[in-house]
């Protein structure tokens, strides 16, 4: 198994709406600035491409493949997808260039979230006979997981809003694609109505329009291009019960196992970027990866800021690589999540050389 290196990384600013923006115009900047920065001037200059994101929110069948345009029908390249958050076509394409079939991949993904209901969308994720024709949406039910964690005094209301007030306050400091930022404190965020109790609106993530692109390479091809670059030292992914019933919601042993395969405890963690759609989950996955106040978590103000559907986990590898290139610090962690209340759960350890 080869390791594999991130050489360059761009996200699109979050947008709440990206008005007649379709998907290629969303896309290609983002792959033009990733592609750039290493002084390529094509996705023909890598070996392998591979997309995230979901039919679902554009309404229609292969609809992914309208993305594909942004990088030149002719000549052929070698392709493919998945119709998940981008983090696992990285996972996809480091297997293609760890087992030698590839030495450079461009990985991207790309949501459009705003002509749908994007928490009703998200209930086609559910168990396709007990759930789905209930059409519980993502965010009831992650207020059923708050509750469970309120109810059993593992979680206050107060450190959810300690959450949001750190992730406004770092997106204004850090972050210059945030769609939230500033400055709030937790006793105003506390005077504001519940939404879907016990959430409050600002306990879940905004909806937005973008996406985000990367470059990862062996190490080899890292050091010929001479760029400064992060390796990947370990990456997993696992899953729990699609039974939201099946499943103790106050936790996330998927996330645990994943982290303890992905190597999280072999070292110390500076960063960790978090794919946490809401508040406490946040706190769940802070617990899951056996964090301390030693962390900074989130330094960008995570997806509580902005979230770019089928994007934002990839961004939060991109954020943990971005500050080991610029030299920031030399370790960090870099989680994203799928499904309803952290059903999938993917860990990655990342390194300067």
């Amino acid at each position: 198994m080869k390791d594999v290196a991130v050489v360059s990384f761009a996200q699109s600013d979050c947008r709440r709406d990206a008005g007649a923006c379709n998907e290629v115009e969303l896309v290609m900047p983002v792959i033009q600035q990733a592609l750039q920065a290493i002084g390529l001037n094509s996705s023909q200059d890598v070996d392998f491409t591979c997309s995230g994101s979901c039919d679902y929110q554009q309404g229609a069948s292969f609809a992914f493949v309208m993305g594909v345009d942004a990088l030149g029908a002719v000549p052929p390249i070698k392709e493919s997808h998945v119709e998940m958050d981008a983090a696992w076509a990285l996972y996809e394409s480091m297997l293609k260039i760890s087992m030698g079939q590839a030495e450079s991949a461009l990985i991207y993904g790309f949501g459009k979230s705003s002509p749908g209901e994007l928490p009703t969308v998200l209930s086609q994720q559910l168990d396709p006979y007990y759930l789905a024709p209930l059409w519980v949406d993502s965010v009831s039910l992650a207020a059923l997981q708050a509750r469970t964690l309120i109810d059993q005094g593992l979680v206050t209301e107060a450190d959810m809003a300690a959450v949001v007030s750190r992730s406004r306050a770092q997106a204004k400091a850090n972050n210059p694609h945030a769609q939230l930022a500033g400055d709030v404190s937790v006793d105003e965020l506390l005077a504001e109505a519940p939404w879907v109790a016990p959430l409050r609106k600002h306990d879940c993530c905004p909806i937005s329009d973008g996406a985000s692109a990367m470059v990862i390479c062996t190490l080899e091809k890292a050091r010929a291009w001479g760029r400064p670059y992060a390796v990947i030292r370990g990456i997993d992914h696992r899953m729990e019960s699609h039974n939201i019933g099946a499943r103790d919601l106050t936790r996330s042993a998927s996330t645990t196992l994943a982290a303890d395969r992905a190597g999280v405890p072999d070292g110390p963690v500076e960063v960790a970027e978090l794919y946490a759609p809401f508040s406490h989950q946040e706190i769940i996955l802070s617990r899951a990866l056996g964090l301390d106040d030693s962390t900074a978590v989130n330094p960008s103000g995570g997806v509580l800021a902005g979230n770019l559907m089928m994007a934002s986990g990839l961004s939060r590898v991109g954020e943990v690589a971005r500050r080991i290139m610029d030299g920031e610090i030399r370790r960090g962690v870099a989680h994203a999540t799928s499904g309803p209340c952290l059903q999938h759960n993917l860990v990655a350890v990342l390194e300067a050389a």
